[in-house]
C-alpha cells in the first residue's frame, strides 16, 4: 500500500439481535398460522366425517345417487340435493361470469374517472348484504316480478324447451339462480377489477400503437394476460355459491319431490336441507344423514378448487411459454 493512503473504513454495524429475533418471530408467526389453517381443515373434515359414519355405513355409497328422502320410512337419499347445489350454483355462475367480467372491464377500461370509485363502492356493498336480508328481498320483490313478468316472458319465448315450461313461480330454481347471481357478482367482479388493473400500461399502450381497437386490446392483451386470475375469481364466486343456505332456503321452495326439469319449479340444495332440517331432525339417522350431506358438499367444493388450481397453473404455464 502506498504511504498517505488512508485506511478503508469498517461498515458500521446496522442490524443487532432484536432484528435477528424479529426475522425469527415472523418466520415463526407465518408458519403457525399456516399450520393453524391446516389444523382447523382436518378438524372440520374429522368432525363432519365423524358425524355422519352411521349414515355411510348404513347406506353406503348408494346415498350419494339414492333420489328418496323420507324421514317416515327412514330412507334417505342425496342425489336431488347434489343436482340441485349443481344446478343452481353453475346456473348463477352462468350469468354472473360474464356479468362480473362486464363489470370490471368498465370500471377499469371504459368508465370516466369521476364515476369510477362510486360505483366499484355501490357494486361492492353488495357483499356486504346479509344473506337473510338477500332472501327476504327474494321473497317479497324478485320472486313476484320473476313470477309475474321473467318467467311468463321465457315460457312464451323458449316454452319448449323443457327449461323453460311449466307455470310460472315466485319460489323455485330459477328464483334461487338469480338470487346466487347477485350474491356471487360482488366478490368475483372485485377480483377481477384488481386483476384487470394489474395488467402493465404499457403493454396496452403497445397494443393500441400497432393500430389494435380498444376492444381488440381488451379481447387480444388483457384479458389473456390475467386468465388464469379470472378462473381463480370465478371459482371463488363458485364457492360462494355452493356454500349459501339461508338465502336459497328463502326463495327455492325446498321440495322433497324429484328435481324438476323446468327452472320454474321447487327444489332443493344441499346446504339449503341443513339449513332447513338440521335443528328440527327428529331421528339420529336422519340427523347423521344430513351431516352427509355436509361431508358430500365439503367433497364437491374441495373437488371444484382442484380443478380451477389446475387450469389457473396451465394459463400460467402456457403464459409462461410451456406446454
Amino acid at each position: 500500500m502506498e504511504a498517505g493512503a488512508s485506511e478503508p473504513s469498517v461498515l458500521r454495524r446496522t442490524r443487532h439481535l432484536g432484528d435477528r429475533i424479529g426475522d425469527l418471530g415472523l418466520a415463526a408467526l407465518a408458519a403457525a398460522a399456516a399450520a393453524l389453517a391446516l389444523v382447523v381443515i382436518a378438524a372440520i373434515v374429522w368432525k363432519l366425517i365423524d358425524g355422519a359414519w352411521p349414515a355411510i355405513r348404513h347406506f353406503g355409497i348408494a346415498f350419494v345417487w339414492h333420489q328418496t328422502w323420507n324421514p317416515v320410512t327412514g330412507v334417505f337419499g342425496a342425489r336431488e340435493f347434489v343436482i340441485g347445489t349443481l344446478v343452481t350454483s353453475f346456473g348463477a355462475m352462468l350469468l354472473a361470469a360474464p356479468l362480473s367480467i362486464a363489470i370490471a372491464l368498465f370500471l377499469t377500461e371504459l368508465a370516466p374517472p369521476a364515476i369510477r370509485v362510486p360505483i366499484a363502492t355501490l357494486v361492492e356493498m353488495l357483499a356486504a348484504v346479509p344473506s337473510v336480508v338477500v332472501g327476504l328481498w327474494g321473497i317479497f320483490v324478485l320472486g313476484p316480478f320473476m313470477r309475474s313478468s321473467i318467467e311468463p316472458f321465457l315460457s312464451r319465448s323458449f316454452g319448449w324447451i323443457p327449461l323453460f315450461s311449466g307455470s310460472p313461480s315466485q319460489a323455485g330454481v330459477l328464483v334461487a339462480i338469480v338470487v346466487l347471481t347477485i350474491m356471487t357478482i360482488p366478490i368475483t367482479s372485485a377480483v377481477c377489477r384488481e386483476l384487470f388493473l394489474s395488467v402493465p400500461r404499457d403493454v396496452k399502450e403497445a397494443s393500441i400503437a400497432l393500430g389494435a381497437t380498444r376492444w381488440e386490446t381488451v379481447r387480444g392483451v388483457v384479458v389473456p394476460y390475467v386468465r388464469g386470475g379470472i378462473v381463480a375469481a370465478i371459482t371463488l364466486g363458485l364457492g360462494r355459491a355452493l356454500g349459501e343456505a339461508i338465502a336459497v332456503t328463502q326463495v327455492i321452495g325446498n321440495s322433497l319431490r324429484p328435481f324438476p326439469l323446468s327452472l320454474f319449479g321447487q327444489g332443493n340444495t344441499l346446504a339449503s336441507q341443513l339449513a332447513s332440517s338440521y335443528q328440527s331432525a327428529p331421528t339420529n339417522i336422519e340427523l347423521q344423514s344430513l351431516v352427509s350431506l355436509g361431508v358430500i358438499l365439503l367433497a364437491i367444493t374441495f373437488g371444484s378448487n382442484v380443478i380451477a388450481q389446475r387450469i389457473v397453473a396451465r394459463f400460467e404455464l402456457q403464459r409462461a411459454g410451456g406446454w
